[in-house]
């Protein structure tokens, strides 16, 4: 028997953009904490762990690429997130709370939000440079999304 919704999230994942691979791995922190929380209320202690400390590691995968070199401040600052993210997601681990769980989900879509935002700029940008016929121009938009269509990593 297949299972469907792994089966849209695998491909959603190949030929993903960077960013939509960073609003993958948010919507599975959502998912995770929102399997959490419902085990808490079940007190199933063992799904409620097994499904935190996936979400820790996600939140590692999350952490792992930052380039401070080139990121500058936005990379420090993702960083400090994914600092305090995991040791939120530590603290409800050992002293669980639905309220705590609840801050945790509500803060993921939040962030989510803003990533899917900066999605929706990167194939607005994308979509403009495609359709754009690439003639000589004095056009700033034109120009920086010819010369790299898709940013995967944060410049600066």
């Amino acid at each position: 028997m297949t299972n469907v919704p792994k089966a849209y999230r695998e491909a959603d994942v190949r030929g993903a953009t960077a960013v939509r691979l960073v609003v993958l791995l948010y919507e599975q922190i959502i998912r995770d904490l929102t399997q959490a929380a419902l085990a808490f209320e079940q007190n199933d202690i063992e799904s409620r762990t097994k499904n935190i400390n996936h979400a820790i590691l996600v939140v590692a995968y999350l952490q792992s690429p930052p380039d401070f070199g080139k990121g500058g401040k936005v990379a420090k600052d993702l960083d400090q997130f994914y600092n305090a993210l995991r040791q939120n997601l530590m603290q409800v681990q050992f002293f669980p709370s639905k309220n705590g769980m609840n801050q945790l989900i509500t803060d993921a879509l939040a962030v989510r939000e803003a990533w899917i935002e900066v999605e929706r700029v990167e194939t607005t940008l994308i979509t403009r440079s495609v359709s754009t016929p690439s003639v000589a121009t004095a056009s700033p938009i034109s120009s920086a999304a010819d010369a790299s269509p898709v940013r995967t990593k944060w410049q600066g």
